[in-house]
Protein backbone atom coordinates (compact mmCIF):
# COMPACT_ATOMS: atom_id res chain seq x y z
CA UNK A 1 0.00 0.00 0.00
CA UNK A 2 0.99 3.20 -1.00
CA UNK A 3 -0.06 7.01 0.98
CA UNK A 4 0.80 9.87 0.15
CA UNK A 5 2.12 12.27 3.22
CA UNK A 6 3.22 15.97 3.36
CA UNK A 7 6.55 16.35 2.02
CA UNK A 8 7.43 17.85 5.57
CA UNK A 9 6.95 14.11 6.88
CA UNK A 10 10.27 12.85 5.27
CA UNK A 11 13.74 13.55 6.11
CA UNK A 12 14.98 16.42 3.55
CA UNK A 13 17.84 14.29 2.81
CA UNK A 14 16.00 11.00 2.12
CA UNK A 15 14.45 13.49 -0.92
CA UNK A 16 17.83 14.55 -2.17
CA UNK A 17 19.02 11.13 -2.60
CA UNK A 18 15.57 9.99 -4.17
CA UNK A 19 16.15 13.15 -6.20
CA UNK A 20 19.94 12.22 -7.19
CA UNK A 21 18.72 8.65 -8.00
CA UNK A 22 15.85 9.63 -10.29
CA UNK A 23 17.87 12.47 -12.09
CA UNK A 24 21.06 12.53 -11.42
CA UNK A 25 23.74 14.67 -9.22
CA UNK A 26 24.09 16.73 -12.95
CA UNK A 27 20.07 17.55 -11.78
CA UNK A 28 21.05 20.68 -9.85
CA UNK A 29 22.66 22.30 -13.39
CA UNK A 30 19.08 22.62 -15.06
CA UNK A 31 17.43 25.66 -15.17
CA UNK A 32 14.66 24.78 -12.83
CA UNK A 33 17.24 25.03 -10.52
CA UNK A 34 17.95 28.09 -11.63
CA UNK A 35 14.40 29.33 -11.70
CA UNK A 36 13.54 28.71 -8.04
CA UNK A 37 16.99 29.48 -6.61
CA UNK A 38 17.00 30.28 -2.98
CA UNK A 39 13.31 29.50 -2.21
CA UNK A 40 11.67 26.71 0.27
CA UNK A 41 9.02 24.14 -1.06
CA UNK A 42 5.15 25.15 -0.82
CA UNK A 43 4.34 22.85 1.89
CA UNK A 44 0.51 23.19 1.08
CA UNK A 45 1.41 21.55 -2.58
CA UNK A 46 4.90 19.43 -2.12
CA UNK A 47 3.73 15.32 -0.91
CA UNK A 48 5.56 12.15 -0.51
CA UNK A 49 4.48 8.81 -1.29
CA UNK A 50 5.98 6.10 0.98
CA UNK A 51 5.22 2.35 1.09
CA UNK A 52 4.21 0.58 4.34
CA UNK A 53 7.56 0.31 5.55
CA UNK A 54 8.10 4.02 5.10
CA UNK A 55 10.41 3.66 2.15
CA UNK A 56 10.39 6.74 0.29
CA UNK A 57 8.72 6.03 -3.16
CA UNK A 58 8.67 9.56 -4.90
CA UNK A 59 8.13 13.12 -4.58
CA UNK A 60 6.54 15.82 -5.82
CA UNK A 61 7.79 19.67 -4.88
CA UNK A 62 6.04 23.05 -5.60
CA UNK A 63 7.86 26.10 -5.52
CA UNK A 64 7.23 30.02 -5.46
CA UNK A 65 8.00 31.62 -8.31
CA UNK A 66 7.08 34.95 -9.81
CA UNK A 67 6.78 36.31 -13.65
CA UNK A 68 8.31 39.80 -13.72
CA UNK A 69 6.71 41.13 -16.53
CA UNK A 70 7.96 43.63 -18.86
CA UNK A 71 5.21 46.17 -18.11
CA UNK A 72 6.29 46.48 -14.34
CA UNK A 73 3.90 43.84 -12.95
CA UNK A 74 4.89 40.98 -11.06
CA UNK A 75 2.57 38.19 -10.88
CA UNK A 76 3.20 35.01 -8.50
CA UNK A 77 2.85 31.65 -9.51
CA UNK A 78 4.07 28.36 -8.07
CA UNK A 79 6.38 26.24 -9.83
CA UNK A 80 5.35 22.43 -10.18
CA UNK A 81 8.66 20.19 -9.81
CA UNK A 82 10.12 17.95 -9.89
CA UNK A 83 7.91 14.68 -10.10
CA UNK A 84 10.44 12.45 -8.88
CA UNK A 85 10.05 8.39 -8.58
CA UNK A 86 12.58 5.64 -7.44
CA UNK A 87 14.13 4.18 -10.42
CA UNK A 88 12.35 0.82 -9.48
CA UNK A 89 9.26 2.09 -8.92
CA UNK A 90 8.77 4.23 -12.29
CA UNK A 91 6.13 3.91 -14.49
CA UNK A 92 3.49 2.04 -11.49
CA UNK A 93 1.49 5.41 -11.52
CA UNK A 94 3.37 7.27 -8.16
CA UNK A 95 4.07 10.31 -10.42
CA UNK A 96 0.64 10.48 -11.74
CA UNK A 97 -1.17 9.84 -8.12
CA UNK A 98 1.17 12.82 -6.69
CA UNK A 99 0.52 14.90 -9.21
CA UNK A 100 -3.59 14.35 -9.11
CA UNK A 101 -2.89 14.91 -4.96
CA UNK A 102 -1.28 18.25 -5.69
CA UNK A 103 -3.91 19.62 -7.34
CA UNK A 104 -6.75 18.37 -5.51
CA UNK A 105 -4.77 20.50 -2.50
CA UNK A 106 -4.73 23.44 -4.85
CA UNK A 107 -8.09 24.85 -4.28
CA UNK A 108 -7.29 25.22 -0.45
CA UNK A 109 -3.80 26.52 -0.80
CA UNK A 110 -3.59 29.60 0.73
CA UNK A 111 0.03 30.31 -1.02
CA UNK A 112 0.27 33.44 -3.27
CA UNK A 113 0.55 32.09 -6.91
CA UNK A 114 -1.62 28.41 -6.18
CA UNK A 115 -4.05 29.79 -8.79
CA UNK A 116 -1.13 29.60 -11.14
CA UNK A 117 0.91 27.03 -11.66
CA UNK A 118 3.64 26.28 -14.26
CA UNK A 119 6.39 23.44 -15.17
CA UNK A 120 9.21 22.80 -17.37
CA UNK A 121 7.69 18.89 -18.96
CA UNK A 122 6.81 16.78 -21.71
CA UNK A 123 3.46 19.21 -23.01
CA UNK A 124 1.64 15.79 -24.21
CA UNK A 125 1.55 13.82 -21.42
CA UNK A 126 0.71 17.10 -18.71
CA UNK A 127 -1.53 18.32 -21.48
CA UNK A 128 -3.37 15.27 -22.10
CA UNK A 129 -3.98 14.25 -18.16
CA UNK A 130 -3.32 17.18 -16.29
CA UNK A 131 -4.17 20.35 -18.70
CA UNK A 132 -1.19 22.55 -18.56
CA UNK A 133 -0.56 23.97 -21.62
CA UNK A 134 1.44 26.26 -23.49
CA UNK A 135 -0.78 29.13 -24.34
CA UNK A 136 0.64 31.97 -22.52
CA UNK A 137 3.97 31.33 -22.09
CA UNK A 138 5.27 31.93 -25.31
CA UNK A 139 6.62 35.36 -24.45
CA UNK A 140 7.99 34.09 -20.86
CA UNK A 141 12.06 33.87 -20.89
CA UNK A 142 14.04 31.86 -18.00
CA UNK A 143 17.56 32.34 -16.81
CA UNK A 144 18.80 29.37 -18.58
CA UNK A 145 18.13 27.21 -21.80
CA UNK A 146 15.02 25.70 -22.47
CA UNK A 147 12.69 24.18 -24.32
CA UNK A 148 9.78 27.17 -25.47
CA UNK A 149 7.66 24.21 -25.77
CA UNK A 150 7.86 22.21 -22.68
CA UNK A 151 7.21 26.09 -21.14
CA UNK A 152 3.76 24.71 -19.64
CA UNK A 153 1.05 26.80 -17.53
CA UNK A 154 -2.58 25.95 -16.25
CA UNK A 155 -4.88 28.27 -13.76
CA UNK A 156 -6.82 31.63 -13.92
CA UNK A 157 -4.10 33.93 -12.99
CA UNK A 158 -1.38 32.37 -15.01
CA UNK A 159 -0.56 36.07 -17.25
CA UNK A 160 -0.47 36.17 -20.63
CA UNK A 161 2.55 39.15 -20.41
CA UNK A 162 6.30 39.08 -22.03
CA UNK A 163 8.60 38.61 -18.97
CA UNK A 164 11.22 36.93 -16.67
CA UNK A 165 10.57 33.97 -14.76
CA UNK A 166 12.37 33.78 -11.42
CA UNK A 167 12.24 32.65 -7.47
CA UNK A 168 9.91 34.26 -5.26
CA UNK A 169 11.57 34.11 -1.97
CA UNK A 170 9.45 34.02 1.02
CA UNK A 171 9.19 36.67 3.69
CA UNK A 172 9.43 35.82 7.71
CA UNK A 173 6.08 36.29 9.04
Amino acid sequence: MIALVPLSAVEPEAVEALLDRAFGPERRTRTAYRVRAGTLPVPELSFAAVDDAGALLGTIQCWPVALACDDGAEVPMVMVGPVAVAPERQQGGIGRALMERMLEAVPDCGAPGCDALMLIGDPEYYARFFGFTPERTGRWRLPGPFEPRRLLARGDSVPDCAGMLGPRVRQAA
